[in-house]
């Protein structure tokens, strides 16, 4: 939910640097690594200095962005009613507030800083159908005299040539009514189901529910971040600008007020 986005916003890096919580240990992740050529990193348990940049930066969520959401004992905050809208603000706060702050001991924003600290930046951004490949999940089977086999309490027919071989099935987390079959790393064509009782992998929560759209809740800081940010999405992106503000397209003024730099859609 959190890395994918990441990569297609800024691109694949040559290690991503994980802690040791289930999710970063989990198979799925390995896959995912390993079909875009990323080494997978891990901070020593026990000690916790490895991770302090990360817990700095939770600490600015902190006092920057939730602080608004729930008021500071005079105001009541942003008033939030769903995950994907709370999402919305989140996003629009990093790329619109967040990165664009001049840090006092760096002298750079902190997504100048990132760039300007990447030899190879831009990343190369990987294409949607190679992300939605590396981040689909995959488990082994055998194929039963029946030619079929057996998935999370689903039943699905193969071809029978591969009875009694260990296959692997590749699929969407949310979606068990596709699934590929592999033998030996070549494509034995789809999964027929047979039988379907679970529509998506046991492990797999989306990051963002179904929701009705929330009404209008005014105007406040959080919301004015939101309208500038959508609208520097718009443009498109310009890496010149985003390492340079005054490196924009001569297109790019719009005369509504807003910084129009067009930044990504992730964080670094």
């Amino acid at each position: 939910a959190a890395l994918r986005p990441a990569l297609a916003a800024r691109g694949v890096p040559q290690m991503i640097y994980f802690d040791n919580g289930s999710a970063m240990v989990d198979a799925a992740v390995k896959r995912a690594a390993a079909r875009l050529g990323i080494k997978i990193a891990h901070s020593a348990p026990g000690r916790p200095e490895g991770r302090g940049k990360i817990e700095r930066w939770f600490g600015e969520v902190r006092r920057q962005f939730l602080v608004e959401i729930a008021g500071d004992g005079e105001t009541s905050g942003t008033k939030v009613t769903s995950l994907a809208e709370l999402n919305r603000l989140f996003t629009a706060w990093v790329e619109t507030a967040y990165h664009r702050r001049v840090h006092s001991e760096t002298g750079q924003t902190p997504l100048q800083r990132w760039m300007a600290g990447c030899a190879d930046a831009p990343f190369p951004t990987p294409t949607p159908a190679a992300l939605t490949e590396a981040f689909k999940w995959s488990e082994r089977r055998q194929v039963r005299k029946t030619s079929t086999v057996q998935l999370f309490s689903n039943f699905y027919q193969v071809d029978a040539s591969l009875i009694g071989r260990t296959v692997e099935l590749v699929f969407d987390p949310f979606d068990l009514n596709m699934v590929e079959v592999r033998w030996n790393g070549r494509p034995q064509g789809m999964a027929i189901p047979q039988a379907i009782t679970r529509n998506a992998h046991p492990k797999a929560k989306p990051e963002m529910p179904a929701a009705p759209e929330p009404a209008s809740t005014g105007i406040d800081y959080l919301r004015l971040l939101e309208t500038s940010h959508d609208q520097q999405v718009a443009t498109g992106i310009n890496y010149a600008a985003l390492i340079d503000p005054r490196q924009q397209a001569p297109d790019q003024g719009s005369g509504h007020g807003v910084d129009e730099e067009p930044p990504g859609n992730g964080a670094p």
